[in-house]
């Protein structure tokens, strides 16, 4: 089963972390898996910035990397495909 998984930072100044913000399964099919980042890549509404005034998408590895530019301030999200694997018993 694969996932679609979106990464983005969360908090302000020595409390900013990265955090897992959403997760979307995405079928047994990593092409279709694909397609769902690709569209999240383009849809998702960061928490930062609260206006995204120009979004530069980024394909990287298995995913997409986001610069999103708001009025005051550019950030960045991650957008990543990710494969259920079993755990040995």
């Amino acid at each position: 089963m694969w996932w679609v998984v979106v990464e983005e930072q969360r908090g302000g100044g020595d409390a900013r972390a990265w955090n897992v913000t959403r997760t979307k399964p995405a079928g047994p099919d990593r092409e279709h898996a694909d397609e769902v980042a690709r569209r999240l890549a383009f849809s998702h509404e960061p928490v930062h910035p609260s206006a995204v005034k120009e979004r530069k998408v980024l394909r990287v590895g298995d995913g997409y990397l986001v610069i999103a530019t708001g009025r005051t301030a550019t950030f960045h999200f991650r957008v990543t495909l990710g494969e259920t694997v079993a755990e040995p018993e």
